[in-house]
């Protein structure tokens, strides 16, 4: 499988915290790490990990964050051909809170990946013409994600938008999604109710496909056939940051190998549940390693090819 990531790259600096800030709050961290984030880069690392061949197309900046973040792409196996170097730009930081039960709150300054335009895709047009796979973000300007969208449906690629952060997304952009995925918050945000109302909503608007992720609750898919609650598996949580971007990643990864949406959110969950077991954005398990993980639980609503 081909993929292509078009989307932000961040270096995540994540304190561990006693709990989350609250407003006027100061707290102490306990511990810093540094460790190579940003929505897209967690995309693309996990499409990697998964078994797919992976093009970013992206931004940082000329210094020693962005290269640290292009060596962990490359090392993960992912193409850094199409990520421009930004001389005048700062390369996109993220500062996570983590708090003791792996809950976080993140804040991020985007720096170069706010300078990605539309002019920046034309470079990857051959890449996108040859992907079965498209992975979209908001954490670069909203334009270029349109024109990404619009470029990978053009091309017959599997359009997935990960709308996060939150934000009024055009008919326009839906009109181009096959697949739209947001967590209960930004479902809420984007068109109010509870999970299983709001997917069926956002599918109204477009997506064929809706997918309503709710931590550990599990998650909620609207498709041709209704709308289901899929449940999630407990595990021991250690850092949820990138969990999300994991279960994008599967769930693009899962349909577009043939799996349908259910099968594909099931296998989804279990690569998310493995990733919170484990420290930093890029944490994605294997394709094997979610599969054996949703062996040992017996769900045959993930059986299937992929």
């Amino acid at each position: 499988m081909r993929a292509v990531v078009v989307g932000s790259l961040n270096m995540d600096l994540v304190l561990s915290v006693p709990a989350l800030p609250s407003q006027g709050q100061t707290l102490l961290s306990r511990s810093r790490y540094r460790f190579p984030g940003g929505k897209g880069a967690n995309q693309a690392v996990a499409l990697s990990r998964l078994g797919a061949g992976v093009a970013m197309v992206g931004a940082v900046g000329h210094d020693p964050d962005g290269a640290e973040l292009l060596a962990a792409l490359e090392a993960a196996g992912v193409s850094t051909r199409h990520v421009s170097r930004r001389p005048m730009d700062p390369t996109g930081l993220a500062v996570v809170c983590v708090a003791p039960d792996g809950d976080n709150a993140i804040v991020v300054a985007p720096g170069a990946n706010a300078t990605l335009t539309p002019g920046d895709l034309a470079t990857a047009a051959r890449a996108l013409s040859g992907a079965g796979l498209l992975l979209l973000q908001l954490e670069i300007p909203l334009e270029t994600v349109q024109a990404a969208a619009r470029a990978g449906r053009d091309h017959g690629a599997l359009v997935v938008l990960n709308a996060a952060p939150a934000m009024d997304l055009p008919d326009g952009l839906l009109a181009s999604v096959d697949v739209l995925v947001v967590n209960d918050g930004e479902a809420a945000a984007l068109v109010g109710g509870e999970p299983r109302d709001a997917a069926a909503r956002l599918r109204q608007r477009g997506p064929p496909v809706v997918v309503v992720t709710r931590g550990g609750q599990g998650c909620v898919v609207a498709d041709d056939r209704g709308v289901i609650a899929l449940p999630a598996d407990p595990v021991e949580v250690v850092d949820t940051t990138g969990a999300g971007d994991c279960f994008a990643a599967a769930l693009g990864f899962g349909l577009a190998g043939g799996r349908d949406a259910r099968q594909a959110a099931r296998f989804a969950a279990a690569a998310a549940a493995l990733a919170v077991t484990r420290p930093g954005a890029q944490a994605t398990p294997s394709r094997a390693e979610a599969e054996a993980f949703i062996r040992q639980r017996d769900h045959p609503v993930a059986e299937g090819p992929g």
